[in-house]
């Protein structure tokens, strides 16, 4: 090799280190605090804090199709939580759903999300827990599921159908935006556990933004989780960027108001998602095309707000509407913006399956608490003073009325929602 060549290849080696250098890796500090921020994105504390239990000490119910799955305890306690788990073991059990010592997690854990996490931030979430997370000493609660799904080892062809750990599909061509919002969604943020919905195997139907299955909604513990596609009735099709943003931090914006699982995924994570995050998501999500064919926009009918308005309750359900719901959402259906959500081209007004409506009326809801709000507001339940024809009714009525098109709500489903909740009849409750 000619002197010059070497002097060029001793340039390029030197630059090159600098380049390294000046790029260090992050800092112990730096990396608990990311540890930190992806454990409130990724959510883990709702999952894996039973109600008035220690934090992530696990115990929590999952109730699946399959049986009830309780979470396990995440704290660093060395017998019975992570204590002795190296970041290998760690990482190969949210990304691949394997304990330490090979036993099987269930896939309520959502591990085929977190799957596509890079090795970074698996690093960062051990190293948080590990350093900041209070040692709680509290065996799991063994999992009741039925038969064949108790037995564990069948796990292992699951994966080989359903887990896949290739890093999230990148598009330069969307920007660095959609790029980060979909490793949000698909990984970190695992929206799809919740609003992709399961084939007979409780596998995703849609692994991504290919797939016309994605995120177009499903059903979890009984509540419906939105199409988050862009569908204009019943998906985020009505809504801009800013809005789902402002929806993720607040609970609210001028399309709903959150309730139920929803309002506890914004109250314990995405109120805490980054600015640049919270743009990337909506980014992402708004870039989904709609999949029930929902193209046109709702338009809004005053007709039942001038009958109402006039003292006419023609139509089954409208004199209990007036009575129980016409008070915070109005006779026209518009409720009172960012207080009590708009029922006229309310998604979940119109969304095919009623089971989050019929639970709202049933046991009432209470919207997310969130730090940019002076106080979270509560909607009553009226299982205890209607009966399910009755409610069955106010649906019906609500579904239908101000441009509204769904289908009418049946007395049977609500009273399938009722038995399953344990809802006191409405008799039996006057009868106390």
């Amino acid at each position: 090799m000619r002197a010059s060549a070497r002097w060029l290849l001793f340039i390029m080696l030197a630059f090159t280190g600098l380049a390294r250098a000046a790029t260090p890796a992050a800092t112990p500090v730096e990396q608990i605090e990311r540890g930190r921020y992806l454990a409130r994105i990724a959510n883990c504390a709702a999952c894996h804090t039973n109600a008035g239990g220690a934090p992530l000490a696990g115990g929590l119910p999952l109730r699946t199709g399959a049986g009830t799955v309780y979470s396990t305890n995440i704290t660093p306690d060395p017998e019975t939580g992570i204590g002795r788990y190296s970041l290998d073991e760690f990482d190969r059990a949210v990304r691949h759903g394997v304990a330490r010592g090979g036993k099987r997690l269930y896939p309520a854990m959502p591990y085929p999300s977190y799957a596509r996490m890079t090795r970074d931030d698996v690093a960062a979430l051990y190293a948080w827990l590990r350093a900041e997370v209070k040692p709680v000493r509290q065996a799991d609660t063994a999992a009741q599921m039925r038969f064949p799904y108790s037995q564990r080892w069948l796990l292992a062809a699951w994966n080989l159908l359903y887990l896949d750990d290739k890093p999230v599909r990148e598009d330069p061509a969307k920007g660095a935006a959609w790029n980060r919002g979909a490793y949000l969604v698909r990984a970190v943020a695992h929206c799809s556990a919740c609003h992709t919905p399961r084939g007979m195997l409780y596998g995703e139907k849609g692994d991504d933004e290919r797939s016309r299955h994605f995120l177009s909604g499903a059903i979890v513990e009984g509540w419906s989780a939105t199409n988050l596609t862009g569908d204009q009735l019943t998906g985020l099709g009505a809504w801009s960027k800013a809005e789902l943003a402002e929806y993720l931090r607040t609970g609210r914006n001028a399309h709903a108001t959150s309730f139920g699982p929803m309002s506890t995924v914004i109250s314990t994570s995405t109120q805490y998602m980054a600015d640049g995050d919270l743009d990337a998501v909506a980014t992402y999500l708004k870039s989904l095309p709609g999949v029930r064919g929902e193209t046109t926009p709702f338009r809004y009918d005053p007709a039942v707000a001038t009958q109402l308005e006039q003292g006419r309750f023609d139509r089954t359900g409208a004199r209990q509407y007036a009575q129980f719901c016409m008070p915070c959402h109005g006779a026209g259906g518009k409720g009172f913006a960012r207080v009590f959500p708009p029922l006229a081209g309310n998604p979940t007004v119109a969304d095919p399956d009623p089971s989050s409506l019929i639970n709202l009326l049933l046991d009432g809801a209470v919207t997310a608490r969130v730090s940019t709000a002076p106080t979270d507001y509560h909607m009553p339940g009226y299982g205890w003073t209607m009966d399910d024809q009755e409610l069955a009714n106010v649906l019906t009525f609500i579904r239908g009325s101000w441009g509204n098109r769904a289908a009418p709500v049946t007395e049977a489903a609500v009273g399938a929602r009722r038995q399953a909740m344990g809802t006191p009849a409405a008799a039996a409750a006057h009868a106390r």
